[in-house]
C-alpha cells in the first residue's frame, strides 16, 4: 500500500526545523541554511547545488544514503506554500514560479497547500498544483497522481507538523544538525500528535544524526 513519507527534514539540537523571517534572501529562514549543511556536503547535494564532488568517507556515505532515499519510490510531493516561495496572502500575480528556476528538481507532480486559488504551473518535468482544500484534499490528489507510488511531504515545518498531528504521515526522517538555531519553527510542538509514532532507527552520519520515526513504531 502506498505510504506518505517525509525525508531529509533537518532540525537543530533545540528543535527548530526552519529559521524565522523567510524572504527571497533567506529561503530557509534566517540561519536556516546551516541546518542543511550536511546535505549540501554530500555528492548528491554538491551535484544539485554546485561544487566539486567530495571524498566519500564512511560518515559521508551515511549522509548520502539518507539523502538519496528521499527520492526512492516517490511519485508526487506535497509542500506548504512557504516552501514554494515567500509570497503571502492572495497571489498578486503569477510571476513567482518557485525557488528553483525553470527546472525544478522534482520531475513529478507537486501539490502546494494554499488558502488562495492559483492555476496550475507547468515547468520542465514538473507541474505545480495549488490546493486550497486542506491537507487531506491535497493527499488524495497526490496519491491519485502518484499512481501507486509513495507520496512525499517535502516541507516545510508547518506542513510536516499538520500531517503528523492528523496521523497521516507513515514515515518521517529527521536529520539532526549539531547546532542551536535559537528561534524559528518546530515540527514537534504537539506531543499529543506524536502518540501513534515511535523511533525505529538512529544512525550517525558525518554532518547529522539521522532518526527515522514511523507510525506504530
Amino acid at each position: 500500500m502506498p505510504k506518505l513519507r517525509a525525508h531529509n527534514i533537518s532540525m537543530s539540537l533545540d528543535g527548530f526545523a526552519a529559521g524565522p523571517d523567510q524572504d527571497e534572501d533567506n529561503p530557509l529562514g534566517v540561519g536556516g541554511r546551516a541546518l542543511h549543511e550536511w546535505a549540501f556536503a554530500t555528492p548528491s547535494g554538491r551535484a544539485m547545488f554546485g561544487g566539486d564532488p567530495p571524498e566519500l568517507t564512511p560518515g559521508l556515505e551515511v549522509d548520502e544514503a539518507w539523502w538519496r532515499a528521499g527520492d526512492e519510490g516517490i511519485g508526487a510531493t506535497i509542500m506548504g506554500r512557504n516552501m514554494f516561495g515567500p509570497v503571502r496572502g492572495p497571489w498578486p500575480d503569477h510571476s513567482w514560479t518557485g525557488w528553483w528556476g525553470p527546472e525544478p528538481p522534482y520531475h513529478h507532480p507537486v501539490f502546494v497547500l494554499t488558502h488562495h486559488v492559483r492555476p496550475a504551473l507547468e515547468l520542465d518535468g514538473t507541474t505545480f498544483h495549488f490546493v486550497d482544500g486542506g491537507i487531506e484534499a491535497a493527499l488524495e490528489l497526490a496519491f491519485a497522481a502518484a499512481d501507486g507510488a509513495d507520496v512525499r511531504v517535502g516541507g516545510g515545518a508547518s506542513t510536516v507538523r499538520q500531517y503528523l498531528a492528523a496521523e497521516l504521515l507513515d514515515d518521517l526522517h529527521v536529520a539532526i544538525a549539531p547546532l542551536f538555531l535559537g528561534r524559528g519553527e518546530r515540527i514537534f510542538d504537539d506531543p499529543a500528535g506524536l502518540a501513534g509514532y515511535g523511533v525505529t532507527e538512529v544512525v550517525q552520519g558525518a554532518g547529522a544524526t539521522h532518526v527515522r520515526i514511523a507510525k506504530g513504531g
